[in-house]
């Protein structure tokens, strides 16, 4: 997207480059969901940690609530910018 430059973050010597924000935004959530439940799914194993296992399925629940307004946030801003939208594979 021209109107929306790339993110660019110092970590160190080195540099990170965000393109694509929102596609990148919706990347991180789900590696983020996954994390969260295959964790919270090995606390199950134990009784002691099955609070903490249903605390992270419950974070997962919630970040899933999440994807959809990545997308919904990106219609509006395609829309502010005055892009017209056309609903793609790539519509995260």
């Amino acid at each position: 997207m021209p109107d929306d430059p790339p993110l660019h973050l110092q970590v160190g010597h080195d540099e990170i480059v965000v393109r694509d924000r929102y596609e990148s935004a919706s990347i991180a959530n789900d590696i983020l969901i996954g994390l969260w439940f295959v964790v919270g799914s090995a606390l199950f194993f134990s009784s002691s940690t099955e609070t903490a296992g249903t605390v992270l399925f419950l974070i997962g629940s919630v970040q899933m609530l999440l994807r959809p307004g990545i997308r919904l946030a990106r219609r509006v801003h395609l829309r502010r910018i005055g892009h017209a939208h056309a609903e793609t594979a790539r519509d995260f």
